[in-house]
């Protein structure tokens, strides 16, 4: 990682040594080990070393971010919290700690402890003013249009997209399902940009890269990992359509005032609109205010969305997903209207 331009890495997700060696029950109930726990990769003499590694690896990610990059790690109990004190220390920004709630969980063999259903994921920007890539409409859609939350319900990596080496056995002990990687690399980066892996494994980040049109850069010193990434990045299909690799955002949408279906003939002045199942009921004004009229005192006046809160009684309101108009027969969102117009004057 030292060697790589700085600034040139838009995503950083990592997978680094669990540093298991240090807690945990690695047995099974007849004293065999559990696959990949024995490994030398994981094993590390005292704390210290531990932390003086993280402290090197994560110092050279941040390095080679760009100054709006975005750092994912994910670890265990065994090692997240060192990770995270870490990070912090060096000046990275946690946005989110996510949880990866995962469906099929390895049991505890002994009974002695809960059994770890799941990790944790730290997102953090390379520092407190980063303006950080957030696909906040892609998430939504993704979560059927519902806001994604912070807790994963994802299951272990297996069946056919579990890498096997000749014996049949797992060719990697951590190999991370490809559902995790779509939704972190659809979350925090853009088409094109660079994702950096520093501890690559079997290719997952670099698969679903690919897959999302994404560019990524791989670090790996284990010759069969490599071997195998590559071939699987070979096989991947990228998504050749650039129109399906976008969700609009909202955000970065046109701006379009009230005001302006009036002045488009989209709305008249002097037309009703409706809140929802017609509890509430507005009149439209020329000049882009709602007026509504109130028994025994006098009629409110305000923007759609500040008459909308006023006639609720709560202290905010969406007035393009609040007002309706009736066309047709039926209630018609006027947030409708301003896609309509949105579309016209692109």
């Amino acid at each position: 990682m030292n060697a790589l331009p700085p600034g040139s890495v838009d995503m950083v997700f990592a997978d680094p040594p669990y540093n298991l060696q240090l807690g945990g029950e690695l047995t099974r109930p007849n004293n065999s080990r559990v696959d990949g726990l024995d490994d030398e990769w994981d094993k590390f003499a005292d704390p210290g070393s531990y932390d003086t590694f993280t402290r090197a690896w994560l110092g050279a990610a941040r390095q080679a971010m760009a100054p709006d990059a975005t750092l994912w790690v994910i670890g265990s109990y065994h090692n997240i919290f060192r990770v995270g004190a870490v990070l912090q220390d060096l000046g990275f920004w946690i946005l989110n700690d996510v949880i990866w709630r995962k469906a099929n969980p390895m049991p505890n063999f002994r009974g002695r402890r809960f059994t770890n259903a799941h990790e944790t994921l730290i997102w953090a920007a390379r520092d407190q003013r980063s303006r950080y890539t957030f696909n906040y409409d892609a998430m939504k859609a993704l979560n059927d249009d519902l806001q994604m939350r912070s807790d994963w319900f994802l299951p272990l990596c297996t069946g056919g997209e579990r890498l096997k080496d000749t014996m049949g056995s797992k060719l990697h002990p951590a190999q991370k399902p490809e559902a995790l990687l779509y939704r972190t690399i659809l979350a925090a980066s853009k088409v094109g940009d660079v994702v950096l892996d520093p501890f690559f494994g079997t290719g997952t980040t670099g698969a679903v890269a690919k897959i999302l049109s994404r560019r990524y850069i791989g670090i790996e010193r284990d010759p069969g990992y490599i071997k195998a990434a590559e071939a699987r990045i070979a096989r991947v299909r990228p998504i050749d359509d650039p129109s399906l690799l976008l969700t609009p955002s909202k955000r970065e949408a046109t701006r379009i005032p009230f005001g302006s279906l009036i002045e488009r003939g989209l709305l008249r002045a002097g037309e009703t609109l409706y809140g929802p199942k017609r509890r509430y009921r507005a009149r439209v004004r020329a000049d882009g205010t709602l007026t509504a009229a109130s028994a025994g005192a006098a009629a409110r006046r305000g923007s759609i969305h500040k008459l909308g809160a006023e006639l609720q009684g709560a202290p905010a309101c969406n007035g393009w997903t609040f007002w309706h108009v009736e066309m047709e027969g039926r209630l018609v969102p006027i947030d409708d209207l301003r896609e309509k117009l949105r579309a016209e004057i692109a």
